[in-house]
C-alpha cells in the first residue's frame, strides 16, 4: 500500500499564497505521474496539476494556469503545489494523488485531502 499525507491548507484572503505538500510512504508504485485534484462539496472533482516524476513534465488545469506551480523533491518523496494569487473560487478540499492516469481524471492512490478556504 501507498499512503499520501497532505498538509499546508488553511484560511487565507484573496490574493494570498499557499504551498501544499504531499509526502508519500509505503511500498513503491509503478506509475510515473503524481498530481493534485480539488473538490467542492456537492460538485465534481476537478483536475488541478500533474507532474511526471522522472522527466519533470507538468500539466495544469485551465482554471489555475499561470497561478499554480507543481514541483517535487524526489529524495523526500514529496510533492508540492505552490498556489499564488488565490481567489475565492479556489476554495476546495485539495487531494494529492499518486499513479495518476494519463487521462488526468483518475488515480490509484489518494490522500485524505487538505482544506483551502479563500475569503474575499
Amino acid at each position: 500500500q501507498v499512503q499520501l499525507d497532505e498538509s499546508g491548507g488553511g484560511v487565507v484572503q484573496a490574493g494570498d499564497s499557499l504551498r501544499l505538500s504531499c509526502t508519500a510512504s509505503g511500498r513503491p508504485v509503478t506509475g510515473h505521474l503524481m498530481g493534485w485534484f480539488r473538490q467542492v462539496r456537492g460538485k465534481r472533482r476537478e483536475f488541478v496539476a500533474a507532474i511526471h516524476w522522472i522527466r519533470g513534465d507538468t500539466w495544469y488545469g485551465d482554471s489555475v494556469k499561470g497561478r499554480f506551480t507543481i514541483f517535487k523533491d524526489n529524495d523526500k518523496r514529496t510533492l508540492y503545489l505552490q498556489a499564488d494569487r488565490l481567489r475565492p473560487e479556489d476554495t476546495a478540499v485539495y487531494y494529492c494523488a499518486a499513479d495518476v492516469a494519463g487521462t488526468l481524471v483518475d488515480a490509484v492512490y489518494w490522500g485524505r485531502g487538505t482544506q483551502v478556504i479563500v475569503s474575499s
